[in-house]
């Protein structure tokens, strides 16, 4: 199904930014850019990642430069961001990092629609930060919550990546569109058969993990777990911190794992390709319960069955498609216990991993959210369109 029509306002200039994020990151520039670029949108994305300017996939990428410390970061990018918009007479912004809030108030203020991209639910997801003082928490969450739902009444729209986040900046009296971070739907894909090449044939018992690694997605108990399930981890991504990749490598099970490094989307592939099944066993915190994380998806997409968390939501989603399992991510022995079980299954693996592939496509891809994406901005540039409060 074909994207409805879309009618760019002539003159408009789009403007997505970022003080965090990769250049490439998939939801920001793949899919929300690549989409407004091939509908016809002049779309600009700023980052800060001293990696310099450059036009790609129709997209104008302008680099502010990077600033090392997360302090430093978060004080003056906001405001170089929001200087280079002024300069650039940019008429609508998309911006995704919440430490851009003050920034893109002011540039309300100043007549630019503005557009708030929250990946994250992120008051429950300061709740989990170690690097806030003991005992400031739930304090920070609090005053936090109250910025970010001032601002996003203000706001043209707040778009939202899962049907939980945007619930509750309705409830505060906010416009918010969601717009599921869900896979495109052929990007992954591989064919799963007899005559595959070596590099796309699945190896024997092995399975994946591909994201960011730190203790609360689970990757000790995924490790704990290896060795009864006589299992092979192909690990990627980047470690929350040096320390935890030396807890990591110090482990007995760490001869189980075989760490790729941080990969590009062809890597990406290429591990899930080698795979037989994907894991997210992400802790049973606020902010992982309601979520809908990329990659449970990415697997599916590919044709993985998926190993995931116990959440309620988690598996209505594998349940409801018969896509995999769900486990105790707390417990690495009922972990082993249905690695084994999935494993020692190659029918099973076969089975689940073509519903998970035909659920993608039908369901959870990016085509759908795509639609609704264009026809906000398609509102949102029309002459006379609200820019809120």
């Amino acid at each position: 199904m074909q994207p409805p029509n879309t009618d760019p306002t002539p003159g408009v200039r789009i403007a997505h930014l970022t003080s965090v994020h990769a250049r490439y990151d998939v939801r920001i520039f793949l899919k929300e850019c690549g989409s407004l670029a091939r509908r016809g949108y002049a779309v600009r994305l700023y980052v800060a990642d001293g990696k310099g300017d450059e036009v790609k996939n129709g997209v104008e990428i302008r680099d502010l430069g990077k600033t090392g410390k997360r302090f430093l970061r978060m004080l003056i990018k906001p405001w170089a961001l929001f200087r280079a918009v002024r300069r650039d007479g940019v008429q609508v912004v998309h911006f995704h990092d919440p430490e851009i809030i003050p920034a893109a108030l002011a540039l309300h203020w100043q007549g630019v629609t503005v557009i708030y991209d929250a990946h994250e639910d992120v008051p429950r997801q300061i709740l989990s930060k170690r690097w806030l003082p003991k005992g400031s928490h739930r304090a920070v969450a609090r005053l936090f919550e109250w910025l970010e739902n001032f601002a996003a009444r203000r706001f043209a729209v707040v778009v939202t990546s899962t049907p939980h986040i945007a619930a509750r900046f309705r409830a505060a009296g906010a416009h918010a569109v969601n717009v599921n971070n869900f896979p495109m739907a052929h990007e992954l894909a591989v064919e799963r058969t007899a005559d595959a090449s070596e590099a796309d044939a699945p190896r024997s018992r092995t399975i994946c993990y591909v994201g960011g690694i730190s203790d609360i997605r689970g990757i000790k108990e995924i490790m704990q777990a290896l060795p009864a399930a006589n299992a092979t981890l192909l690990l990627a991504g980047p470690f929350q911190t040096p320390g935890l990749r030396a807890q990591l490598q110090a482990m007995p099970e760490w001869h189980h794992v075989e760490y790729l490094g941080v990969v590009d989307r062809t890597g990406v592939r290429q591990i899930m390709a080698r795979s037989q099944l994907g894991v997210v066993l992400l802790h049973p915190v606020s902010n992982y319960l309601d979520s809908l994380p990329i990659k449970m998806f990415e697997y599916m997409s590919a044709g993985l069955p998926v190993l995931a968390s116990d959440f309620p939501l988690w598996r209505q989603i594998i349940d409801g498609a018969d896509a995999g399992a769900c486990v105790n991510p707390l417990d690495p022995e009922a972990v082993a216990l249905t690695l084994n079980n999935m494993l020692d299954d190659p029918q099973r693996l076969r089975r689940q991993g073509e519903a998970g592939r035909r659920a993608v496509h039908e369901r959870y891809n990016w085509a759908n959210e795509e639609r609704t994406l264009l026809q906000l901005y398609r509102d949102l540039c029309q002459p006379g369109a609200s820019t809120r409060r």
